[in-house]
């Protein structure tokens, strides 16, 4: 299967990334890394081709929500002995500078749900969650069919919804 991003290698230019947002710039420079080797997270980066200039990143990690978050009418579907539902969290998506504007975070945002959606084939995932960080990060997920959770800042969209795209 072929995909936009490819995983954090020593030849990425992490230091020359640049969103305009300190806590996912630092995020990039300093624990991306770190939480790779403690298994916490796996980060996926788009990079040029020719320079290995990062475009943009995201980070997957396996995850739950509790069903008393979920939705009612999506709840009403769920086996009442779950407390917690698995799912796969988007951790932190950003694009540098140089690319916003260009649709590279739609970009990434696909590939992300799509790698989400395949490894729930083989690992139990309902839905796929964010936790944006600001406004202008909840109307981007919201564009992209994503429901606010009760009573959380985060928000989610379920494996079903992601597999009609795929």
């Amino acid at each position: 299967m072929n995909f936009l991003t490819v995983i954090l290698q020593a030849k990425h230019r992490k230091k020359d990334f640049h969103c305009g947002k300190p806590m996912l710039d630092n995020y990039l420079h300093f624990q991306a890394n770190q939480d790779i080797k403690r298994k916490l997270t796996a980060c996926f980066v788009y990079p040029e081709e020719d320079t290995n200039l990062i475009k943009g990143y995201y980070t997957l990690a396996n995850n739950t929500i509790p069903q008393s978050k979920i939705p009612d009418n999506i709840r009403r579907k769920l086996p009442k002995s779950y407390k917690a539902i698995p799912t796969t969290l988007i951790g932190r998506l950003a694009v540098d500078i140089k690319f916003q504007g260009q649709g590279v975070g739609k970009l990434l945002l696909i590939d992300a749900l799509k790698r989400s959606y395949l490894a729930s084939k083989r690992i139990g995932s309902f839905a796929v969650v964010v936790d944006p960080l600001d406004h202008d990060a909840v109307q981007f997920y919201l564009k992209y069919g994503f429901f606010k959770l009760p009573d959380s800042g985060k928000m989610f969209i379920p494996m079903k919804t992601i597999g009609l795209l795929f």
